[in-house]
């Protein structure tokens, strides 16, 4: 959420503004709606780029085969594989574009973005991948659930790679906490990278890079934290306007006399390679 305040706002009342959070739909990855009323600083890799740049393959290797593991609305792989083509002219995108999504508000459109540029959404939930084995010369993935390694590694053709970013641990623990309460360490440190390397050697895959960065975020008024929450659901999990009340009105209340609520995301960029 790369976006700059919004000074030109009027002040609604804090019902007027948890109404305003509730109604705005949530499929898909398109963070244009907090412009102006949240900010989060991305990463230096510039992950969609990357993800361009890796569709046109490396010397010898050209990829004829991409899947993207829980897609989302698709707007990241679409937007990579638009930059791919315009980025170096005459690079032709891979024969079979497939992506993967769970989650039924992003499915269908997700098929479509795809649609437009040849390639398909199958509608699948997190878990093992529907795939034969050694059918991908590249996976990528940004912010997956959870990483199943071996199943990665067994789609992916020898010499094929894994690209992704990831949530890494403590990821806006600010805002998880203020809802939730103190969370032990096992929680807040479940997807540290160091973890996720082991278990990605575990499954065979041989790690090329592995980089992590923390993340300034920044809220301006309770209608983007409860927007947020109801978008990235594994933030709370149980969220519900009506469940979180009271929790709800103190974070507003400390937003109308701090001016702000920060928190901190955590991500990880992985670049594996299969033997």
């Amino acid at each position: 959420m790369p976006y700059g305040r919004r000074s030109d706002r009027s002040s609604p009342s804090f019902d007027e503004l948890l109404a305003e959070g509730a109604a705005v739909p949530t499929a898909g990855w398109d963070f244009s709606w907090f412009i102006g009323r949240a900010t989060e600083t991305r990463p230096s890799w510039g992950y969609a780029r990357a993800v361009a740049e890796r569709l046109g393959g490396r010397p010898g290797r050209a990829v004829e085969a991409v899947l993207d593991v829980q897609t989302g609305g698709g707007e990241v792989l679409a937007f990579a594989l638009d930059e791919a083509g315009r980025a170096v002219p005459g690079r032709r995108r891979p024969a079979l574009v497939v992506a993967t999504e769970g989650w039924a508000p992003n499915v269908a459109k997700a098929a479509g973005l795809l649609r437009e540029r040849g390639g398909f959404l199958v509608a699948s939930a997190d878990g093992p991948l529907p795939f034969a084995d050694g059918v991908f010369d590249l996976v990528v993935s940004r912010h997956p659930v959870k990483a199943h390694w071996e199943e990665i590694a067994r789609v992916l053709r020898p010499g094929g790679g894994y690209f992704a970013q990831h949530v890494g641990p403590r990821s806006a623990h600010e805002l998880v906490e203020h809802f939730l309460g103190p969370q032990p360490a096992e929680r807040l440190d479940a997807r540290h990278p160091e973890r996720e390397r082991r278990d990605a050697e575990a499954a065979g895959l041989e790690i090329v890079d592995l980089r992590a960065e923390r993340l300034r975020m920044e809220f301006h008024d309770i209608a983007a934290v409860v927007h947020f929450l109801r978008k990235v659901v594994w933030t709370v999990p149980d969220f519900t306007v009506e469940a979180y009340l009271p929790q709800l009105r103190a974070l507003h209340e400390r937003i109308r006399t701090e001016g702000v609520f920060t928190a901190h995301s955590s991500r990880h960029l992985f670049d594996a390679r299969k033997p």
